[in-house]
């Protein structure tokens, strides 16, 4: 089991309600980057610690570079929320998630998708492989 993976899951059921605030307060309809800011301080007010850039260190055939990775949100350095306000959730999206989750080692991800009208319908959990045994 990876060493995240409890902590991370007790923080999705933070973030999901944390996010649905951020839902009841604004509704559906508007840009990804108003809900990513909201969520970021609706996550604050309850204390959970969430960032939205980090730069990583990528290992490629030998090669160590760093580079910036451009992900929505890293609650508490385990949980990957990928926030979304489309009118559907590709499979790009999740594997896109997913490649973050990799490159990160962080055990769980959400897509959250705010286009919804009861946003837990746009809610998708990721698990990386392997993270939950």
């Amino acid at each position: 089991m990876h060493p995240h993976f409890e902590k991370a899951d007790k923080l999705t059921r933070e973030a999901i309600g944390a996010a649905i605030e951020v839902h009841r307060i604004l509704g559906p309809g508007l840009l990804e980057s108003i809900y990513e800011k909201c969520l970021l301080r609706e996550l604050a007010i309850r204390g959970i610690e969430a960032i939205r850039q980090k730069n990583v260190q990528i290992e490629y055939k030998g090669e160590v570079f760093e580079e910036e990775l451009r992900f929505d949100l890293l609650v508490e350095g385990c949980l990957l929320l990928e926030l979304k306000a489309v009118q559907e959730v590709h499979p790009i999206h999740k594997a896109s998630l997913l490649s973050y989750m990799k490159l990160l080692n962080v055990p769980l991800g959400l897509v959250i998708n705010f286009h919804e009208m009861k946003l837990v319908d746009g809610v998708s959990r990721m698990i990386l492989h392997g993270a939950d045994r």
